[in-house]
């Protein structure tokens, strides 16, 4: 028999949807019920057709957002024409979630633990040792008090020097030895804004968007933060005496939180039209409400405005990691991360690092007169 498109061997099969599906996955699809049982050839072989193709490519890609299979089939079966299998489905998700995120509590405190050791510095490390002594005497004394114990002695240095926060970087962060000096900076100092190791693989950043940002700042280009808790986070000194000026879209004083923002947005026209306004090559920096970066991909999409950046960083759990994934396919160079982690201290410090690699630390007031000086850059 002639092997067509829609007749395919398991091997064909798993060559055409890749993502590392290997044979004996396909029949263990089979023997959950993902994938339905398929035709046999004369010879026994098992045939496939593009549904199956289809099917199987759903499945790859459930998987890889971290479905389990027992949710991905329930996924893949429920229909808009059963809303009471959709309910129970999300019911079902929902009760995933919390065991999920127990589980996720439970391994942050196991990580804060090993960073309080590893994340000491050099001159903390007269207590190494006794740490790892420590730590041992915790298997046999799983008490509260054994614990805090523990970690009386472990802080008995810390008052006695300021803390070496690129030594703790050192031992913590994922290896970045691929990544550019500015990106390391970068991602280094966002884990330090939030205290949080785990965002480093959830950043991402356009191939071009240190160049970007470098070129148009250079220039004296115009910064636009979403709301004024962003903006006042900026490193308003270095901005200055590279010549940027500084302007809020939604520019109204009691707007701190991303709630308001995002109601505000949508209630009055005004900071829609006003995002039109913005003049192009400007650097757009986002970190509350993801109906602004919605709009803003909207607005590159029909030219209507047309950034040199866009620092995207809002907070959400639905309109904002599709936002970011709208931005990272704008076409326009892009910081952001996936899914809902973000804030306006993240979007503003990302924006700041960019800054510093630019000017060194200007050591005069001169920015608030309004005058302009290009003594402390640097090439």
């Amino acid at each position: 028999m002639t092997q067509t498109k829609s007749q395919l061997t398991i091997k064909e099969l798993t060559e055409i949807v890749g993502g590392k599906v290997t044979p004996r996955m396909v029949r263990h699809y089979h023997q959950l019920g993902l994938l339905p049982q398929p035709q046999r050839s004369r010879g026994n072989y098992r045939l496939y057709n593009d549904a199956d193709v289809q099917r199987l490519r759903r499945i790859v890609a459930l998987k890889q957002q971290g479905f389990q299979l027992s949710h991905i089939q329930q996924l893949l079966d429920t229909t808009e024409e059963a809303p009471s299998n959709s309910m129970a489905v999300m019911a079902q998700l929902q009760q995933h979630y919390q065991t999920l995120m127990r589980q996720l509590v439970q391994l942050r405190q196991t990580a804060m633990a090993v960073e309080g050791i590893l994340g000491r510095d050099h001159a903390c490390q007269t207590v190494q040792v006794e740490a790892l002594a420590q730590l041992r005497v915790l298997e046999v004394e799983a008490n509260e008090l054994a614990t805090h114990r523990v970690w009386d002695q472990l802080d008995g240095a810390a008052h006695n020097h300021p803390e070496n926060f690129q030594q703790a970087l050192e031992k913590l962060l994922p290896d970045l030895s691929e990544r550019s000096e500015i990106e390391v900076d970068l991602l280094s100092q966002l884990v330090l804004a939030c205290g949080d190791v785990s965002l480093v693989p959830f950043v991402r950043l356009s191939f071009d968007a240190v160049k970007a940002a470098r070129d148009t700042l250079k220039q004296g280009c115009t910064v636009v933060g979403d709301i004024p808790a962003v903006v006042t986070a900026f490193d308003q000194t270095r901005l200055a005496h590279l010549g940027c000026s500084v302007q809020t879209l939604i520019d109204n004083p009691h707007i701190n939180s991303a709630a308001e923002a995002e109601k505000m947005f949508w209630q009055q026209d005004q900071w829609r039209s006003k995002l039109y306004d913005l003049p192009d090559g400007c650097v757009l920096v986002i970190g509350y409400a993801p109906s602004v970066l919605i709009a803003v991909c909207e607005a590159i999409q029909t030219q209507q405005l047309k950034p040199a950046l866009v620092i995207g960083l809002p907070i959400g759990f639905s309109h904002a990691p599709a936002a970011k994934r709208r931005l990272q396919h704008s076409g326009i160079p892009f910081v952001t991360t996936e899914g809902p982690q973000g804030g306006g201290l993240l979007a503003a410090v990302a924006l700041n690092s960019l800054v510093t690699t630019l000017i060194e630390k200007p050591k005069c007031h001169c920015y608030l007169k309004g005058t302009r000086s290009r003594s402390a850059l640097t090439k």
